[in-house]
């Protein structure tokens, strides 16, 4: 899946000036396409197939099904598209004190923990549902750890206490926006760090793209689709 994205440091500028063709009824054309989301994103397809509701996109990642209601139309790709722009290193602000009596809930510290680096909210926290859906106790059979279920080598090497809701956030958080620092200068930057959140970042050097694990497959799919559900939501 191949993703042009806009600068992160601000969400409000995802949305991109796009010329943009009606959605076809049957099969796309067989020339390398771009599929025009309705958050601005661009996913570069071989072809596609609308299916009711939804529609299928055949990409050089595999296939990517979404609803057709967030397509905005398709383009011809005719010129290899530029490179998207490096992640600017935002400055981090003092996070604002909170009264004891009031304590923060995990979807604030989501969205505070975004902003401080820099990222989208919207995207962190489709990570956050897929990973252990809000739960601070969460812990998985491999021993991932708490809402961004973190492995206790990964929270070590960011000197985090994965027990503790708010630097778990906070640790996974920056573990993501490393990895969208990797790759930044590759074409499919948002999925390959989709991807290397889940299965590792060497998996998805030694593939070149989102590993061929049925879990990681269904993971990244399922944080894209809930990405855009959380843009459009907006």
């Amino acid at each position: 899946m191949k993703l042009s994205t806009p600068s992160m440091k601000d969400s409000s500028t995802l949305a991109v000036l796009i010329l943009v063709l009606f959605l076809a009824a049957s099969v796309g054309a067989s020339a390398s396409e771009l599929a025009v989301l309705s958050t601005g994103f661009k996913i570069h397809a071989a072809s596609h197939v609308v299916d009711g509701d939804k529609i299928r996109l055949q990409t050089d990642q595999g296939a990517i099904e979404l609803l057709a209601s967030s397509v905005s139309g398709f383009e011809q790709e005719e010129y290899t598209p530029p490179l998207p722009p490096p992640i600017p290193v935002p400055a981090v602000k003092a996070p604002t004190p909170i009264p004891a009596a009031q304590p923060v809930s995990s979807k604030q510290m989501v969205s505070d923990a975004a902003r401080q680096a820099g990222l989208p909210p919207e995207l962190v926290h489709s990570v956050v549902r897929a990973e252990s859906g809000y739960r601070t106790n969460a812990l998985s059979p491999k021993g991932a750890i708490g809402l961004m279920q973190l492995m206790p080598g990964t929270a070590a090497a960011l000197n985090a206490n994965p027990y503790d809701p708010k630097q778990n956030v906070q640790a996974g958080v920056a573990y993501l926006r490393e990895l969208l620092i990797r790759y930044e200068n590759d074409p499919h930057q948002v999925t390959k760090a989709i991807a290397a959140y889940n299965a590792g970042p060497g998996a998805v050097d030694k593939y070149k793209g989102i590993p061929p694990y049925r879990e990681t497959i269904d993971y990244v799919n399922r944080v894209v689709r809930q990405y855009l559900k959380n843009q459009d939501a907006q």
